[in-house]
Order: C-alpha cells, then sequence, then structure tokens
C-alpha cells in the first residue's frame, strides 16, 4: 500500500523466526564441552548441556557439529611401552613386505576361552520391516581355545581347537604346523609375548628344530600380528551371532568356518604402513600424554 506497483515486485526484508545464538553462549557451551559436567556423569550429552545453557537440544548438537566435538565417543588406544619397539617393529614388517627367500612366515596366536553359547529361546527370522532376532540372555555350553596360524604369502589358515591354553598345547600345536610345513623350509613364525611362547620347555622344542625362528611383538602391540585381523573377522561372521549346543558344535562351526576360508577367502597379507610413520605417531602419542601431565 505504502510503495505502490514496486512494493508488490521485490520481498522486504524481515527479522528471522528464530534468533541465532549468542556466539558468547557458543563460546560457553564449547568450554563446557571441554570440561567434566559437575552431575554424576562421566561426559555431557545434549540434554543435559541444553538444560544447563538453556537451550534446545538441538541447537547443542549443532553447536558440537560445527565444532568437531563428540562427547559422547571415547577411542581406546596403548602406546607399547617397549624399549625395542623400533627393532621389533622393522624386524615383523621386514617379515611382511620383504621375506627371507625359501621361508615361510606364519603369525600365531591363540584365541582363547570361546564360548559356546545357545539361546534360551529360539529367535525370529529376518523379514521384511524386522531385522532378525535372538534373546538376549543365553546357556553356556563350555569354552574352547583356537590356536590359529595365519600364513602371511597366500593367506591361508591352519588352525587346532584345544582346551587348554599352555605351552604343552602350544608345543601340540608347533608339532602340527611342522607336519604341514615343507622340511625344506625355514619358517619365521610371529607371536606375542605371552609367557607360553616363551617357557623353557617352547626354547627346547626350538633348539631340537633349527629351521625355526620366533619372533616377538612389541609389547601392547598385538595389532602387529597379522591373525588377529583373521581372530576378528571370525567374531563378526561366525561367533557372536551363532548358537552353539555344545563345545563340539562349536569346534565343528570353526573348522568348517576356516575350511571356507582357506578354500574362497585366503588372499596373500599385504602391509601397508611405514614403519617410519608408525614411529613417529608413537612419538607423538607420548609427547601429547606428557603435555597432558
Amino acid at each position: 500500500m505504502e510503495e505502490g506497483v514496486d512494493g508488490l515486485l521485490r520481498d522486504k526484508t524481515r527479522p528471522p523466526g528464530i534468533a541465532p545464538t549468542p556466539p558468547e553462549t557458543v563460546a560457553e557451551v564449547v568450554r563446557l564441552t571441554h570440561e567434566p559436567p559437575p552431575h554424576e556423569a562421566t561426559h555431557w550429552t545434549s540434554h543435559a548441556m541444553a538444560e544447563r545453557m538453556g537451550l534446545a537440544a538441538s541447537t547443542v548438537q549443532k553447536i558440537w557439529k560445527a565444532h568437531g566435538l563428540a562427547p559422547h565417543k571415547v577411542k581406546v588406544f596403548k602406546l607399547s611401552n617397549d624399549p625395542a619397539f623400533a627393532e621389533k617393529l622393522e624386524d615383523i614388517i621386514g617379515l611382511y613386505v620383504n621375506p627371507p627367500e625359501r621361508a615361510v612366515v606364519f603369525s600365531v596366536d591363540e584365541k582363547s576361552q570361546i564360548q559356546a553359547l545357545d539361546r534360551t529361546q529360539p529367535g525370529l527370522p529376518l523379514k521384511k520391516g524386522r531385522g532378525q532376532t535372538m534373546t538376549h540372555d543365553y546357556k553356556r555350553h563350555g569354552t574352547t581355545t583356537l590356536f590359529a596360524a595365519l600364513n602371511t604369502l597366500n593367506g591361508t589358515v591352519i588352525s587346532q581347537n584345544m582346551q587348554r591354553h599352555r605351552h604343552q598345547e602350544f608345543i601340540r600345536f608347533l608339532n602340527l604346523m611342522n607336519r604341514q610345513v615343507p622340511a625344506d623350509r625355514d619358517v619365521h613364525v610371529i607371536v606375542d609375548n605371552y609367557a607360553t611362547h616363551k617357557h623353557p620347555k617352547v626354547q627346547a622344542w626350538l633348539a631340537r628344530h633349527p629351521r625355526w625362528t620366533l619372533h616377538f611383538t612389541p609389547t601392547s602391540a598385538s595389532w602387529l600380528n597379522a591373525v588377529e585381523g583373521f581372530f576378528a573377522t571370525l567374531t563378526k561372521r561366525r561367533l557372536k551371532r551363532g548358537v552353539f549346543h555344545s563345545v563340539v558344535d562349536l569346534q565343528r562351526a570353526i573348522k568348517a568356518y576356516v575350511a571356507e576360508h582357506n578354500e574362497i577367502h585366503a588372499s596373500p597379507f599385504i602391509w601397508k604402513a611405514k614403519p617410519d610413520d608408525i614411529i613417529a605417531a608413537r612419538k607423538r602419542g607420548f609427547q601429547t600424554l606428557d603435555s597432558i601431565h
């Protein structure tokens, strides 16, 4: 009415429906997020922060997202304190990327206390609009220990289920591996620092089999052992949602999974990370811890 036809051809500026959050309020949310909450909790939630600041939970979430904050997440870590970390790291990575000629390289470890879990009631199968279901509780039917040796050159696995996890069982597994490796090949085995692997009787066995050499990972560095990836896949794909009525049933399932892996999925293990990058990252980790303390 005031501007006539010209007023119809443009939109008049108007104040926003919701006022933007004041910068000082945003700064206070960010500051509090970096500090422990005053109430009995380990970290801030969006609702707790919203109540504290008089904001909507969605507003708190937007502030956190804009500043790259995720107080609900936590990452676990462990830095190796092994004084010979660099030497052991380079030794093991050298076996992965440049193994000795006419030698076989195995990554060996034990997955202990695998439980044969049976659900108390039958679950429902997957269907449209509903995922597979299973009861939250279960029956325990015993445990087994899986000894596994991953051949890093072709990805196949030698495995054996045993009831206990001692040096006696480890020697039995070494004998099994020894029978399956051609006699004209040297054998290099990557293992962790578990006392079983360093037992005097194990050392005596190695002395009787000079073609065998054990290479120990640094302390708190089991991620260097390639067979850990196989264990993770086994757990995720076959054990986690499995239903086992006995230890024998569990062992049968593990044996079948290993056989299928060797026949279909086995592939050479390829190491990509550079030793210098790992050593530098470890150094930065210790520097960060020192700066905090």
